[in-house]
């Protein structure tokens, strides 16, 4: 006897289970992405205070590319990025931005704030050099560290030529402190200076951001392609 196939049964014969035993991800986990306007990219803040609205880059490139690459798991993402936030910042929502949320994996993209306000003060009061920067940054993991699967911490970059630009030259001191803490939490660290840097000896700086640290959607990509690679994500 013949049976007509559904369309759901005909999407599902076309779309084979995935394999992800490789993929540190599994199903039902949550993973947090939380930092300053790369991170933030305009998500919806005030319609979606608990970060499910993802933005309009990395993240919401990490949650696509999960979706269609493990059809068959499901990955809870959420954004709690902030467009001008410093490690500060992150310390002072952190229960209700962080904590609350009770992530599996848990993402950190900061420091960018950090080294622009020492160049460019404006009229903030408190300014965060490496040893305030470390020490806060180790607060919040020490707080959160425990009840994670996983920890991603990326390192903040530039998208500059110039090795001698002096907010290119004040980020790597920040950036050897993401290193340290990476380590000594247990958690991926994700180089991406040298991933935009490799990019840069082929391409323009204009191709991944037109100021120099908010990426295009080129630049978006990059940033969610090795925070994937951190996860074991299989392309194929």
């Amino acid at each position: 006897m013949l049976y007509a196939l559904s369309p759901t049964d005909k999407q599902r014969r076309r779309v084979p289970p995935s394999d992800n035993t490789h993929m540190k991800l599994q199903n039902n986990d949550r993973i947090l992405f939380i930092g300053d306007s790369v991170t933030d990219s305009s998500r919806d803040k005030s319609s979606d205070p608990n970060g499910s609205d993802l933005g309009s880059g990395y993240v919401s490139m990490v949650d696509a590319m999960l979706a269609v690459r493990y059809p068959d798991i499901r990955i809870d993402v959420v954004n709690t990025g902030v467009n001008g936030n410093r490690v500060i910042d992150l310390e002072s929502r952190w229960q209700s931005d962080a904590i609350d949320i009770e992530p599996d994996w848990l993402s950190i993209l900061i420091g960018f704030n950090d080294v622009w306000r020492q160049i460019d003060p404006q009229d903030t009061v408190v300014q965060v050099d490496p040893e305030l920067f470390e020490s806060t940054y180790r607060k919040i993991l020490d707080q959160i560290r425990p009840t994670l699967k996983g920890l991603i911490l990326m390192a903040p970059y530039i998208i500059e030529n110039d090795r001698n630009d002096p907010t290119r030259i004040m980020l790597a001191q920040y950036g050897a402190i993401v290193e340290k803490l990476a380590s000594e939490f247990d958690g991926h660290l994700v180089e991406l200076q040298p991933a935009f840097d490799a990019r840069l000896e082929h391409r323009d700086p204009e191709t991944y951001s037109s100021d120099r640290i908010h990426p295009t959607m080129t630049g978006h990509l990059v940033i969610a392609k090795n925070a994937l690679r951190t996860l074991d994500f299989q392309w194929d």
